[in-house]
Formats: structure tokens, C-alpha cells, sequence
């Protein structure tokens, strides 16, 4: 990419193909929905011709340029929200997120994240490496996922985390609640992770080498039978890489999805549910805030103080609730 142009070249395969389709295809990152906007909008050109129908069938050998206008900077505010502060010094500060909370902001979404909070807790003192909408982030959570999360003050630190997670030394231990008869007590699930053609938001198990290699380690903890249709398991979950949404499609992939999961889980039908049980998952893990993940356990070695750290959190209110009920 030079100059914000992306050249890609079609071939015979491609001949027939719809050129929305094909760009979402060949550039990682790209939702078919970017690109039908920016064909709309006249930055894709086709053999030096401009194409504005977002249903064109590529109809020879040729070239496509994508003109990827500049990104828009977002204006982000401090804002004073109550944050879970587990430690903190002058390098890094752990924070337990709660579930509902977006890590950092973008277009649609520019306030009450986790960024908006530090920047009003820290003031100044936040790495920069992440750029202006991402200050001090080292990795994230999904917002419906609560935990433990470092955040990086200076850029020194800030490298040397990073390059703990890439090497994958880092101590990432998750609980969760899934649904469904389990199959093994303990297990690993080795399958590459890539995002899906038809939904940019989805990430899927390829069972091939494609994608990226993502791996999940899993115990059961304790096992549940509601009722006869309904088992619930308590579980825990190890990473060794850190792959979008990784817990969540690895758990899928063995049949036991998490709870209240809106993509990747099967909702819980209210007849096999009784009064008390149906309100508290209705509540806390069908609302679009929240499903039943949380990261536990956090370990890195610090860069300046130069120790491991190990940092343990609460089990979440809402997961002893549940899981109050479901041991009656």
C-alpha cells in the first residue's frame, strides 16, 4: 500500500466475480460493507475505469485500485468513570473491566470506553504507541467480556508487553459458563482462526491451515444438569495465542457455546428454565452487555521492576448468582 492506493491484480479465477466481493476477499480488514462504500463513493477503479456499481462482475484480467481516502481523527474526551484498579505504578496499571465496556473508542462509539477512563485517570501518562485512539492498550477484551487487562504508561513498557504477548509468555486464564453435555473434562482445541467472507464481524474455526493458529485449553470445572433438556458447565480456559474472539469460537467448535454469547451461542429456551433461574440469565446474559466470560488471571514479568506478576480476580457477581441457582 503507497499513498493510501491498494493495487490488486484479478486472474482467470476471478473472471465472474462481483469486485465487492473479490476486494473483501483479497484485503484482510476490509468488511464488504467498506468496500461497497468506497465503490460508491469512486475509489475503485477497474483497468483505470471507475467503477461506482458495487454488483460489477469482473469481466477479464486487469487490475483494481482501491483509493483508501484518510482516516477521520476521532476527538476522544476524558471522561471521569469509576474504574476497577487492581495495581498500579508509574510503568502500568491492571484494570478489571466490567462487562458492557468497549476498551476504546470509533466511529459510533467515541465515549464512556475504557480509554475515556484512563485518559481522565492518568491525565498525560499513557503510552503512545497505540496512536490517539488507543493509548496505553496493549490487548483487548470484547466489550460483552469482563477482566483483567494491562495497560502500558510509557512506551518502553509498553514494548516490552507487547512483545511478552507475541512470544506468548503471558499468563491468560479465563472462567466461563457453556452450554451443553461436555464431552471431555479437560481438552485443547487446536484450530486456526479467519475471519468469515460473508460477516466481517464473525470469526470461524477453518480446520485447516488457513487463518491463524489459535489455541484453547479447557477444564470443567463443575458440570450442571438443570434438567433433562439443560447442562450447564462451569469451565476454565487457558490461552496460549490470543486470537480475536478465540474463547468463543473454540468453545462453539466443541459444542458447548457460552452463555448469553448473541453470535456464536443458541439462546436457552424459557420452558427449561425455572422463575428465578430464567430472570437472572435473562437479565444479566441476554441483554447485549454481557456473556459469561471473564478473564481471571493475568501474569507478565515487569519490565522495570523486573518480576513476574500474577493478578487474580473475583469471581463477577452475576456468575455467582448464577451459578448459586443452578446448585440448588
Amino acid at each position: 500500500m503507497r499513498n493510501n492506493l491498494i493495487n490488486i491484480l484479478s486472474n482467470n479465477k476471478d473472471i465472474g466475480k462481483r469486485i465487492d466481493s473479490l476486494i473483501a476477499e483479497k484485503i484482510d480488514n476490509f468488511s464488504r460493507n467498506r468496500v461497497q462504500s468506497l465503490i460508491s463513493s469512486g475509489y475503485v477503479l477497474f483497468n483505470r475505469l471507475k467503477i461506482t456499481n458495487r454488483s460489477f462482475k469482473i469481466n477479464k484480467v486487469g487490475e483494481i485500485e482501491i483509493y483508501v481516502p484518510p482516516k477521520k481523527k476521532l476527538s476522544i474526551k476524558p471522561q471521569r468513570i469509576k474504574l476497577n484498579i487492581i495495581y498500579e505504578d508509574n510503568d502500568l496499571i491492571v484494570i478489571n473491566k466490567d462487562a458492557g465496556m468497549v476498551v476504546h473508542p470509533s466511529f459510533g462509539n467515541i465515549d464512556k470506553t475504557l480509554v475515556n477512563a484512563l485518559l481522565y485517570h492518568c491525565k498525560s501518562s499513557l503510552s503512545g504507541i497505540g496512536g490517539i485512539e488507543r493509548p496505553g492498550i496493549v490487548h483487548r477484551l470484547d466489550k460483552m467480556t469482563s477482566g483483567l487487562l494491562v495497560i502500558a504508561k510509557n512506551d518502553m513498557t509498553h514494548i516490552a508487553l507487547s512483545e511478552q504477548f507475541k512470544n506468548r509468555t503471558v499468563v491468560k486464564k479465563y472462567i466461563a459458563i457453556t452450554q451443553g453435555k461436555m464431552l471431555t473434562t479437560t481438552g485443547s482445541v487446536e484450530d486456526n482462526i479467519v475471519r468469515s467472507r460473508k460477516n466481517r464481524k464473525i470469526m470461524i474455526a477453518t480446520g485447516q491451515k488457513i487463518g491463524k493458529e489459535a489455541k484453547t485449553s479447557y477444564k470443567l470445572v463443575q458440570e450442571f444438569g438443570v434438567n433433562k433438556k439443560l447442562f450447564l458447565n462451569f469451565v476454565e480456559c487457558t490461552l496460549t495465542t490470543g486470537r480475536t474472539h478465540q474463547i468463543r469460537v473454540h468453545l462453539k467448535k466443541i459444542g458447548n457455546p457460552i452463555l448469553g454469547d448473541n453470535m456464536y451461542g443458541r439462546k436457552i429456551r424459557n420452558e427449561n428454565l425455572n422463575d428465578d433461574l430464567r430472570l437472572i440469565i435473562n437479565k444479566f446474559f441476554y441483554s447485549k452487555e454481557r456473556h459469561a466470560l471473564h478473564s481471571k488471571q493475568l501474569g507478565f514479568f515487569h519490565p522495570k521492576l523486573k518480576k513476574e506478576m500474577l493478578f487474580d480476580s473475583n469471581i463477577p457477581n452475576d456468575f455467582r448468582k448464577i451459578l448459586r441457582l443452578i446448585k440448588i
